[in-house]
């Protein structure tokens, strides 16, 4: 079974998270939001960019699509559901995560490497990662993670943080609730996170030679 990755229009980052994937040997194929039928794939991802160039608010033309009805036939099926940056944007306004992603605090597009420190590992993403600080890049306007607090508790996933997996707020680039990068259901099968897993997967083109993307992206396989 393959890996799909979704391709809305504006959907600017599915050519690299398909790469990534290739690097660890993992089958997937880039596949048009229209001709996306779930029961051929055994998980799918949401990858980043601008859907339907975010009007409206980031993510929400694409969440209210047909499309997503079928991703949420796989989330109810167990298979992994990934939201990366806009793909995360789409996954909270279509309802299959809790939460919203507000405008940064700063009210500024911001692009830069962090680290984010794993804070959960009972998602399926995430139950075999041995690493527990990932570095790699966000490139965002909409990032800040909100939420009851009590409930953001239970599902984040990711934290930023430095890069020994303190938590403070001057770690945080975007004003997120409790530092909050990426977040699970309780299931632990759908996950989404703003930071680029498939922007830190190669060497020539990470600013320190990190590849932690790839230690995230391999949870795929399991």
């Amino acid at each position: 079974m393959k890996t799909a990755i979704i391709k809305f229009p504006g959907t600017t980052c599915d050519n690299d998270v398909l790469k990534a994937l290739n690097e660890i040997k993992i089958d997937a194929e880039i596949v048009r939001y229209k001709d996306f039928d779930p029961d051929k794939y055994s998980s799918v991802i949401i990858p980043g960019g601008f859907s339907f160039g975010d009007y409206l608010r980031a993510g929400s033309i694409a969440a209210n699509t047909e499309t997503m009805k079928r991703v949420r036939e796989m989330a109810d099926d167990g298979k992994i559901v990934l939201g990366i940056c806009n793909g995360f944007q789409i996954l909270t306004e279509s309802g299959l995560l809790k939460g919203a992603l507000l405008p940064n605090l700063n009210l500024k597009f911001i692009s830069k490497w962090v680290n984010i420190k794993v804070v959960r590992n009972n998602t399926l993403l995430t139950k075999k990662l041995q690493k527990k600080v990932l570095r790699m890049p966000i490139a965002h306007a909409e990032g800040r993670f909100f939420l009851n607090e009590e409930e953001a508790k239970d599902l984040m996933v990711f934290q930023y943080s430095d890069e020994k997996g303190n938590i403070e707020e001057k770690y945080n680039p975007n004003g997120s609730i409790l530092n909050i990068a990426g977040i699970a259901n309780e299931e632990g099968n759908i996950i989404g996170l703003m930071p680029h897993p498939e922007r830190a997967s190669f060497n020539l083109t990470s600013i320190d030679g990190s590849t932690d993307g790839l230690l995230l992206l391999r949870g795929l396989k399991w």
